[in-house]
């Protein structure tokens, strides 16, 4: 079994996980991050790279790719230990004598045992899988797609994009510009996305077709066409080679819920206000956390593990300031993104 000796273990490498192992490397702590994809980035990198974000603080807009890229080299300037491709599973504890914290022991799926002080986790949704499209799953790869890594692999072609979410909504506007033709399927009359992010779409060359289903794909080697059936008309076929299903997606927490962390809706991880779980030495921050008004935004999860880290540095030191002081009193090696 492979070992890693830490401070603080992040679990997630998404927006807020990354940026809690910079502020873990200010707090001066040996930090590893773990996760189960096989790239930094989370859902962002995963999703919607090429989506622009509007809510960052200091970015009228930012693109996932750019937001993820610049968050990383803030980061490396700590040198955090990367474990990606590898679920975190066991948690186990080794008492210490006072005043020491506990040691934690986290063991991945390839076999790492992770020793730390503190955890905190900023796993989003946990492990996410698409919902697949009913009909024409046998197309998966060969046209059928559930996200949208690149907009080049869709220039000009013709797409058929099915859902009525953000992701939906999204991948519609950031495909437009480039595809040869773009049309939008969803099932219901109201889209479930971001009301302004709707009315541009409306803006745009995009036909909407609502109230309808894509009941079947066909075509050979590749994707050649969709098959829509419209309430109360007869079913229509429009030509394409790229179908994206913007489904949603399940979420999983996995093995944290063997953890004893207490849960809200059987999804969250219930925290207080220095983003303690119930569990001694264990932190959350991000979209995997409740509690009584919480908001679910990047900008958000931001403060919570800034939060977290530095309440997780007094853990680690019983001794260390709760307050870090602010950034601008400590010399920086600022260094620019590649």
């Amino acid at each position: 079994m492979t070992g890693v000796d830490v401070d603080l273990l992040i679990v997630g490498a998404g927006p807020v996980g990354i940026f809690g192992a910079y502020y873990a490397g200010v707090r001066g702590l040996r930090t590893a991050v773990v996760d189960s994809l096989s790239q930094v980035g989370g859902q962002v990198s995963a999703m919607y790279p090429e989506k622009q974000i509007y809510d960052i603080a200091g970015f009228p807009a930012v693109s996932g790719r750019d937001l993820i890229t610049g968050l990383t080299a803030q980061a490396a300037q700590y040198d955090p230990v990367y474990l990606l491709g590898q679920e975190a599973q066991l948690l186990e504890r080794v008492p210490q004598e006072a005043p020491q914290p506990d040691q934690l022991r986290v063991r991945t799926a390839a076999g790492t045992e992770v020793r730390c002080s503190a955890v905190v986790v900023t796993g989003g949704i946990g492990t996410f899988t698409p919902r697949p499209l009913p009909a024409g799953e046998e197309f998966l790869g060969r046209g059928l797609d559930y996200f949208v890594p690149s907009a080049a692999d869709y220039a000009g072609k013709d797409v058929v994009i099915v859902g009525g979410g953000d992701s939906a909504i999204d991948w519609a506007l950031m495909l437009e510009p480039v595809a040869s033709h773009v049309t939008l399927v969803h099932r219901r009359e109201a889209f479930r996305a971001h009301a302004a992010s709707v009315a541009r779409v409306r803006e745009t060359s995009v036909d909407i077709v609502t109230n309808a289903q894509v009941t079947g794909l066909d075509g050979g080697d590749h994707v050649e066409k969709a098959v829509v059936t419209v309430k109360d008309e007869q079913p229509r076929t429009i030509p394409c080679q790229k179908v994206v299903a913007a489904l949603g997606f399940t979420a999983n927490l996995g093995p944290l819920r063997e953890w004893g962390v207490e849960l809200h809706d059987n999804r969250h991880l219930v925290v207080d206000s220095a983003m303690r779980t119930n569990v001694p030495g264990v932190f959350a921050a991000g979209d995997i956390t409740d509690y009584d008004g919480k908001v679910r935004l990047i900008a958000v999860g931001f403060g919570e593990v800034a939060t977290a880290v530095n309440n997780a540095a007094v853990h680690v030191d019983p001794s260390a300031q709760l307050f870090p002081g602010h950034s601008t009193d400590q010399p920086h090696e600022i260094l620019t993104p590649a």
